[in-house]
């Protein structure tokens, strides 16, 4: 079986039925190969969701950090007050998000975002800005003095799957590619990052993986892909994905 021949599910459906209070959220980096060998032993109640006829999606993300990447190494080394600060584009339906995901000192995430114009994707406008200000204030990190510039690109292919029988759903994501501020691009046709959502137990999705040897993985597609583009940053967080998947040898 191959995700062709799933049912599809639309949006608003998949919202209603895979809107989950408590979610935990697993990834796992494969060779596409390897993914496609696990996703056609799906279950065929399995859906995927169409919009206008399509059942994979285009994304684009543009982070923003200090000259320092102080974003970037508050995650590297963990640190317990931590942020990330967005654009995420949806290329094929031209919408466009800025969204603010910040962790205080509980450790309680928060994630807020709200509509943006996809022509100004790559800049901070004055109203986001603003909005992003009062995010990093309430980390005490006195925003106002802070600048914050475009510091990578992110493209993939995005398809999303609803699972029934859990009312779970996980996301493939390929055809993934980093570009940095200095023009530097690493593309990775060969892999693919498999992200379930699940609630309090685990889905089919990741039982299927683990019963092909496949484990969670630590990996972020900011914080990795920059440190795949950059050896001279602290990388430990990430240094067994970066050590298996990701090339050196950016252009």
């Amino acid at each position: 079986m191959t995700l062709t021949d799933l049912e599809p599910i639309g949006l608003d459906e998949l919202v209603a039925k895979a809107a989950l209070q408590t979610r935990v959220d697993r990834k796992y980096v494969l060779g596409r190969l390897d993914a496609a060998e696990v996703l056609a032993e799906l279950d065929p109640t399995t859906r995927i969701l169409e919009i206008e006829g399509a059942r994979q999606s285009a994304y684009e993300s543009v982070y923003f950090d200090t000259p320092d990447l102080l974003s970037y190494r508050m995650a590297a080394h963990a640190r317990r007050r931590r942020f990330k600060l967005r654009t995420r584009s949806y290329v094929d339906t031209d919408e466009a998000w800025l969204e603010v995901k910040t962790r205080g000192a509980r450790s309680t995430t928060v994630k807020d975002r709200f509509a943006y114009d996809t022509a100004h994707r790559d800049i901070l406008t004055p109203d986001a800005r603003q909005y992003a200000d009062a995010a990093l204030d309430g980390l005490g990190l006195r925003a106002g003095e802070l600048e914050l510039r475009p510091t990578l690109v992110t493209r993939y292919n995005r398809t999303t799957l609803f699972l029934p029988a859990s009312g779970s759903r996980a996301t493939v994501d390929t055809d993934l590619s980093w570009e940095g501020d200095d023009g530097r691009v690493l593309a990775t046709p060969d892999l693919a990052i498999i992200e379930t959502k699940s609630g309090s137990r685990t889905s089919e999705v990741d039982r299927l993986l683990w019963s092909h040897g496949h484990r969670p993985a630590t990996i972020s597609k900011f914080g990795t892909g920059l440190a795949a583009l950059r050896a001279d940053l602290p990388s430990n967080k990430w240094a067994r994905v970066l050590r298996r998947y990701f090339r050196s040898d950016a252009s």
